[in-house]
């Protein structure tokens, strides 16, 4: 398969349409508290697939050997639907860590 370029219309189209689509998936899947919670999920979700879709698609490509079988448009709305669906959860995984990292010494444990 040759690799041509994308237009820059086709590149953007691909990159919203897989973003949105991991932004829908990742608020269905684990349902917020509140409607401001699901709007900051779904905007997260669509900055980080459209900021990262590309690289995304492409390692994932390469991890699954699907590089070869994928045109350039799939492979940007692989990885941003991939990048989108999981920026919750890296969220979520970096912000556990962070409070553990910054929490101060219990009172009442040994010195």
């Amino acid at each position: 398969m040759s690799v041509e370029p994308l237009s820059g219309a086709a590149l953007w189209t691909a990159k919203i349409v897989g973003a949105c689509a991991g932004s829908a998936i990742s608020v269905a899947y684990l349902l917020p508290a509140s409607r401001r919670d699901a709007a900051a999920r779904f905007l997260v979700g669509i900055v980080t697939g459209i900021v990262f879709g590309a690289p995304a698609g492409l390692a994932l490509a390469g991890h699954l050997q699907l590089d070869l079988a994928l045109s350039p448009p799939e492979l940007v709305l692989m990885g941003s639907a991939a990048a989108s669906l999981s920026a919750w959860w890296a969220l979520g995984v970096l912000s556990r860590f962070a409070a553990t990292l910054f929490r101060e010494p219990s009172a009442g444990g040994r010195s």
